[in-house]
Formats: structure tokens, C-alpha cells, sequence
């Protein structure tokens, strides 16, 4: 019962707990809806005192300093004072009007006391000052020569409102442009101290609580803040209308952008001329190998034409000479023949075979015959002579000393191998493929750039020739599979008996007794002849002529390895796979191929 009691009390203790939080929320609730209807000020009809001209400050109001305040509240305190005032009260007449009289000179004298109490304190100065009469009016236009005589007194009005004093000036036309740019960068960062005191609803001196007042300030400071942001909006717009309006400003615009467009056009104008020479560049080095290529074809048709000129002259000759030795061959004067003077022609140039024909000209046939003897007998000697020169230069240097003989020997076969035309390899002409193929027509030096890529020392003639010879020639048809299988599967080729099998089957035909007696009488013979005895590989047994379907070791690798080589979507792939192994049809490979999966599942079965 005990615990039943207490636990009772404990939730009438909660209850109670929370009611008195609730009655507290409801009571700032009410509390704030009181605050609003409560403490507003009332809007009086009768407009304030002017405190400057209570102290006679009326033509210094807010530039007038606390000295002068306090110098001209101590001069009017003296001069309106009651007890100096009294003359005035006597010289009225009746009781009344002194009275009267009485009342105004203490109220005159209670107005100088508080607007010296108000201009004393700074923060009531403040919002005085910030009350008093002032002019919001903000230019927006005006004529280019009357710009500093609209927005100077305006920024001079404004400037009374700034925080930091004194205040830069406008200038005028001649003013630097640097000292422009400060005067907008102060008035762009403007921080001013007026305050908005009408702006306020709630008096701070009606309030009937601490909490009151404090959420008096509150609303209070809304409004301020909405008050000064309006403010900083009108000192933003005379800025910027006079930042749009100022000649200077204007001027320095102008100044850049036509420096803007200078650069611009000195630019357009420099990558003009640059196209201009290049063209030009270009132009004179087309001309130029124009007329290089002109010369060089005129150069190569006179030469052309001065050999088909000497060409036409020998044969002019040799013609000549046929001519003139033909009664010599007929009467075989010296055992000459049509061989002998075809002889001469064949190794005699112009020159001497002019001589020769201007010798024989108009002589008889011996005279003819001893002249045609003595040319080719000359000819002869001559030949020998420069035959036995080279084999005495060729003697000499092989009795200088073995090293040395060696070595002009290999000098020697090295010149002969390079007269010769070394043959093109595969990978030459694969190389040389790529190389043209990389560098194209048009390309500069292109031949001597292919010869160095290509590496193997070719020169650009046997570039040239190899580019009309070897790489027009159409691949050998017999060999076009055999080239596919190494490059698709680089493994080594399988060597297979079968290569001979119509040998075979020839031999095969003509009788056992006689293949048996020459296979036996081939090794005896290979071992008599070598003094060594060889041991022939065992080939495999070739199936017979009458089972077609038979398959070898051989032919079943062969046929494994063209599988792997040809997958299923190869094109064609049976007709490969079947010219991949020897003696074999598609027929049969398709067959043998059916035959190895069916004993592949029959084996996996049994396992």
C-alpha cells in the first residue's frame, strides 16, 4: 500500500509538473502577444526642437564640436536664466501675465538644458543628428560638362553620414586617374553611422519588464537593419550613376578599348603578313622545284637524245664496217669470218670504228682484210695486257704476307658479292612493304628515308628496282597454304612419309620380291660407300592400296594439328583441314574426325 501511495504521489508530483511547464509556455505566449499592443509609440503631432538653435549652433549644427557646445550652453544658460529674466516678469502689469511670462522664460530655459544634455551625449547627438534635416535626393542625369557641379555636392552632402572622415573629393577633370579610383573604392566600400530612430514602433521606456524591453530591442533592430539596407542602396545608386556619368571614366574606357582593338588589329594584321609570307614561301619553292624538275627533265631528254644520237652514229658505223668488210668475208682474206667482224663491232667503240671504216675506205680487200686484222689483233692484246696487269697487282699483294693477302681477298669477294644483286628475303620485302606503306608520296627524301628504315643497307637504286620487280610479283599459288599455316600457327611443320606416297604405290605395283631386293641393296651400298654403318629411321607402315580409309600416326597428328589451326568459323574449313593432311579427302577427314568423338564418349562412358 506504501509503494501504491507513493507511486501515486510521484504521478501527481509529474502532473503537476507538467502542467506548470505548459501554464509557463501559455504565459510567454500571452506574454508576447501583450508586447506587441503594449509600449508603441504615439505619433505626436508637434514637431521636435531644434537643439542647435536653442544654443545658437543653428549655422554649425552637426559640424559644431562639444567645446562650442559647451561654450554656447554656458553663454545661453547666463543670458536666459529665470533670475535674469526677472526685469521681464516685473515689467508686466498684471498678475497673470507675469505668471505667463514666468512659464515661458522656465520653459525656454528647460528646452536649453535638454538640448544641451541631448548634443553633449555622444549617442543621443547621434540620433539626433541622424533626425535631422537632410536631403536624400540622388542625380541620375546630367549634362557631360556639368557632371561635377551636379554629383560634388551630393557626395559632399552624403559624406556627413560616413564613419571614416574626412571624406576624399570628387576633383575635377584634371584630377589623376588613380586618385579617381580611390574616391569610387571608398564610396563602393561606404560605412555610414546614421541611425533610423523614427523607423523605431516599440519605445524602450515604456516597457513594463526586462524581457519586455528586450524584445522591444529586438523588433526595434528589424526595422534598423531593414532601414539601413535601404540606405546603403540609395549611396550604391548615386555611385554607380555617377561612376556611369564621370568624363574620366569614360575617357579611360575609351582608351582601353581603343588599345583593345589596336591589339587586335595588330594581331589580325601580323598573322596575315605571316600567312602572306608563307604563302609566298610557298609559291617560290613551288616555283622552284618546278623549274628544277623542267631542267631536270630537259637535262634527262638532251641526254636521251644525245645517246640515241651516238647510239644511231654506232650503229651508223657498224653498218659502215659490215659494209666495207663484206667483199673481205667473201674472199676470206686471212681466214676472216662474218664472227670476226661482228667481233670488232662488239668491241670496238665509235672512235675506233670510225677510224677503222675511214681506213678501209676506198682500199683494196687485202688492204681491207690487214686493217680489220690489225684492229681486232690490237684489241686482243690489249685485253690480255689488262688481263696480266691485274693478275700481277693480284700476285704482288698475295706475296706481301698472309694477313694482308688475306684480307684484300675478302676485300676483293666482298666487292664481287656487292656488284652482284644480293637477293631480297622475306623479311626485306615485308620491311620494304611497311615502309612504303608509312611513308608515302610526297614524303621528303622518301627513298632515303625507306632504305633507313628498311636497315639493311639497300641503296635507293635497288629500292627502286625491288618496287617494280619484287613487289609485283604474285605470290606462288604452291605455296600460298604453307606460308598461311606459319604465320597462323608458328609451330614446326609436320614431316610427313606420306609426302612420298605415289612413289610407294608405284614401287608397290611392280612386286614384293623386287622392292624388297632394293631396299636391301640401298643400304649395302650407302655403307660401302661410306665406310660407316647407317642406321635408316623405321618409317611408318603404309596403309595398303586397296584400304583407302586407313590412317597413320602421321595423318592422324597432322590431322589434330589442322583442327587446331582452322576453328569452327573458319571459312572453308574443311577443304583446309583436308589440305593439311596428306592423301586425305574431306570425306574422309569428316569421317575420321566422327570416328575419334565417338571413341572419346565411349571411353569417358566406360570410366
Amino acid at each position: 500500500m506504501k509503494l501504491l501511495g507513493l507511486g501515486e504521489q510521484e504521478d501527481t508530483e509529474t502532473d503537476d509538473r507538467s502542467v506548470s511547464s505548459d501554464d509557463k509556455s501559455q504565459y510567454f505566449n500571452s506574454a508576447s502577444d501583450t508586447f506587441s499592443s503594449k509600449g508603441k509609440k504615439k505619433s505626436s503631432g508637434s514637431q521636435q526642437q531644434d537643439h542647435y538653435a536653442l544654443l545658437g549652433l543653428g549655422h554649425l549644427r552637426f559640424l559644431a564640436t562639444e567645446d562650442q557646445i559647451r561654450k554656447s550652453y554656458r553663454d545661453m544658460a547666463l543670458k536666459h536664466h529665470p533670475d535674469k529674466q526677472a526685469a521681464l516678469i516685473l515689467a508686466e502689469t498684471t498678475e497673470e501675465a507675469k505668471q505667463a511670462k514666468k512659464d515661458e522664460i522656465e520653459s525656454h530655459f528647460k528646452s536649453i538644458q535638454e538640448a544641451y544634455e541631448v548634443l553633449i551625449d555622444p549617442t543621443k547627438r547621434r540620433i539626433y543628428d541622424s533626425t535631422d534635416e537632410f536631403d536624400d535626393d540622388v542625380p541620375t542625369d546630367c549634362a557631360p560638362q556639368d557632371f561635377f557641379k551636379v554629383f560634388s555636392p551630393a557626395f559632399m552632402r552624403n559624406g556627413r553620414w560616413s564613419v571614416t572622415q574626412p571624406i576624399p573629393s570628387l576633383g575635377d577633370d584634371a584630377t589623376p586617374i588613380e586618385e579617381v579610383d580611390k574616391f569610387y573604392n571608398f564610396w563602393y566600400n561606404f560605412k555610414s553611422w546614421r541611425e533610423f530612430p523614427d523607423d523605431d514602433e516599440y519605445d524602450l521606456e515604456q516597457a513594463e519588464s526586462r524581457e519586455h524591453k528586450r524584445w522591444m530591442e529586438r523588433q526595434n533592430a528589424k526595422l534598423q537593419e531593414k532601414a539601413k539596407k535601404v540606405e546603403y542602396a540609395r549611396v550604391r545608386t548615386l555611385v554607380d550613376n555617377a561612376y556611369k556619368k564621370d568624363p574620366r571614366i569614360q575617357r579611360r574606357k575609351d582608351e582601353e578599348k581603343a588599345e583593345k582593338q589596336r591589339r587586335k588589329d595588330a594581331k589580325y594584321l601580323a598573322k596575315k603578313q605571316q600567312e602572306e609570307e608563307a604563302a609566298r614561301a610557298a609559291e617560290e619553292e613551288r616555283k622552284r622545284k618546278k623549274e628544277e624538275a623542267k631542267k631536270a627533265a630537259e637535262a634527262a631528254l638532251n641526254q636521251k637524245k644525245q645517246k640515241e644520237k651516238e647510239k644511231k652514229l654506232l650503229r651508223k658505223e657498224k653498218t659502215r664496217l659490215r659494209t666495207l668488210a663484206a667483199p673481205v668475208v667473201s674472199e676470206s682474206h686471212f681466214g676472216l669470218s662474218d664472227e670476226d667482224v661482228e667481233t670488232a663491232c662488239a668491241s670496238l667503240d665509235m672512235e675506233q670504228l670510225k677510224k677503222l671504216s675511214d681506213g678501209m675506205e676506198g682500199k683494196d680487200a687485202a688492204e681491207k682484210a690487214r686493217l680489220l686484222s690489225s684492229a681486232l689483233h690490237k684489241e686482243s692484246s690489249s685485253k690480255e695486257a689488262k688481263k696480266s696487269d691485274a693478275n700481277g697487282v693480284e700476285g704482288s699483294a698475295s706475296k706481301s704476307n698472309s694477313t694482308g693477302g688475306k684480307a684484300t681477298q675478302g676485300s676483293n669477294i666482298l666487292n664481287s658479292y656487292e656488284k652482284k644483286e644480293r637477293p631480297w628475303g622475306k623479311e626485306e620485302v615485308e620491311m620494304l612493304r611497311k615502309a612504303i606503306q608509312k611513308y608515302p608520296k610526297g614524303t621528303s627524301r622518301r627513298w632515303e628515308v625507306v632504305s633507313e628504315f628498311i636497315g639493311t643497307g639497300r641503296s635507293v637504286e635497288e629500292i627502286l628496282k625491288a618496287t617494280k620487280t619484287v613487289l609485283l610479283q604474285k605470290p606462288d599459288s604452291a605455296k600460298a597454304f604453307d606460308s598461311f599455316l606459319e604465320k597462323r600457327k608458328p609451330a614446326q611443320s609436320i614431316a610427313s612419309p606420306l609426302s612420298t606416297r605415289d612413289e610407294t604405290v608405284s614401287s608397290s605395283t611392280e612386286g614384293a620380291g623386287t622392292a624388297s631386293s632394293k631396299a636391301a641393296a640401298q643400304p649395302a651400298s650407302s655403307q660401302t660407300a661410306n665406310g660407316k654403318a647407317a642406321v635408316d629411321p623405321v618409317p611408318d607402315i603404309a596403309p595398303s592400296v586397296t584400304d583407302p580409309d586407313a590412317w597413320t600416326e602421321t595423318q592422324v597428328l597432322a590431322l589434330v594439328q589442322a583442327l587446331k589451326a582452322f576453328p569452327k568459323d573458319a571459312s572453308q574449313r574443311w577443304e583446309r583441314v583436308a589440305a593439311a593432311v596428306p592423301g586425305k579427302t574431306v570425306v574422309q577427314c569428316k569421317k575420321k574426325v566422327a570416328a575419334m568423338r565417338e571413341n572419346f564418349r565411349s571411353k569417358k562412358s566406360g570410366e
